[in-house]
């Protein structure tokens, strides 16, 4: 609206782009489904599961890197390579939408990212770089990489919001969804949302679309939780030290925003899960979650791996979905917190291998 442009000219720009994503992919964006699994509740109660695995891509990535040309489109930015840091969904995504596009993209890959992976990526023909940390660096390789691209002129195209602020617009798609769905499904009371995070933009993503889905819906009062493994947990490290001085949840919020060096770092030594796609060093999109947990009532769950591996059994035993351990970690939290009240989960990687 900004930029002059009519709803019929932005939704024909819409089905354009996925018209060209459908015919790489067979098909293209649709709302993806949610089912009740109450055997899959340790207490009995309703648990939804949405199911992402069918998207562009076969994950919840697409959605992000999707809403981000369409932003790049609208601004009359376009041109130029494309980059991002990723070895897994985001990756694969970014690549299935660049060649449906006729977009260049450079990913940066770790130097343990897996050969499957990398074949996908060259498949889609990305240009791939791998990144050895450098002597005396803090941080991931693959993203400060990705930074100095950017820096000489690259076009972000990345689940970071901090890099990439456009990627948590299309993101939201999946709480708008989600809303319609519980209100469809006539759910009422509190209901808890455990979701998955590595970098952060899942969480806050669908988290934002959620709470503004259900704006008008008072009887459904959604409370989220964090979920992360014992490998990797920069985003409770940070809420626990957020909460020892003992403030309101206001003067914490305050307290992040002013400081928030003091407590997002990177998280070293990273560990070793099968949850891979969720060992992000550094949890960029931490304020937004903080500040979701704090307003309703949540706080940040940390599981080992025993449980991350037992919710993917159970998890794609009981529901028949084909997904891969980091897209069941939410509901590994689920099970690690035996919270009694009806829940949430969201299954968002299509398993590889």
């Amino acid at each position: 609206m900004d930029g002059g442009w009519t709803d019929t000219r932005f939704v024909d720009l819409v089905d354009r782009l996925d018209t060209s994503i459908a015919s790489l992919e067979g098909h293209g964006f649709e709302v993806t489904p949610l089912a009740p699994f109450p055997e899959l509740h340790p207490g009995g109660a309703v648990l939804w599961v949405k199911d992402d695995t069918g998207n562009v891509g076969g994950s919840h990535k697409s959605r992000h890197l999707f809403g981000v040309l369409l932003a790049e489109a609208v601004d009359g930015a376009g041109g130029g390579d494309l980059a991002i840091a990723s070895c897994g969904n985001a990756a694969i995504a970014a690549s299935v939408i660049a060649k449906a596009t006729d977009r260049p993209l450079h990913v940066f890959i770790p130097t343990w990212a897996d050969q499957a992976i990398v074949d996908v990526l060259q498949s889609n023909g990305a240009r791939i770089e791998v990144c050895p940390r450098r002597s005396g660096e803090s941080g991931d390789p693959t993203y400060l990489r990705f930074l100095e691209a950017v820096s000489s002129g690259a076009t972000p195209f990345s689940v970071q919001s901090p890099a990439t602020p456009t990627t948590l617009d299309g993101g939201r798609t999946m709480g708008w969804e989600l809303a319609d769905q519980l209100v469809a499904g006539q759910a009422h009371g509190t209901v808890n949302v455990f979701i998955q995070v590595g970098g952060g933009a899942l969480a806050s993503a669908t988290w934002a679309g959620l709470t503004e889905g259900l704006n008008t819906t008072p009887n459904i009062q959604p409370v989220l939780f964090t979920v992360q493994t014992e490998a990797c947990a920069p985003l409770a490290r940070a809420w626990n030290e957020l909460m020892a001085p003992g403030l309101s949840a206001t003067g914490s919020l305050d307290l992040a925003v002013a400081e928030p060096d003091r407590f997002m770092r990177p998280w070293e030594p990273i560990g070793q899960s099968e949850a891979t796609g969720i060992l992000d060093d550094v949890t960029y999109d931490w304020l937004p979650l903080i500040s979701g947990m704090l307003m309703s009532g949540g706080e940040p769950i940390v599981v080992d791996e025993t449980t991350i591996v037992a919710a993917h059994q159970r998890g794609r035993a009981i529901t028949h979905v084909d997904v891969e351990p980091t897209g069941t970690a939410g509901y590994a939290g689920l099970l690690a917190s035996r919270r009694p009240e009806p829940a949430v989960v969201l299954f968002t990687g299509v398993s590889r291998f």
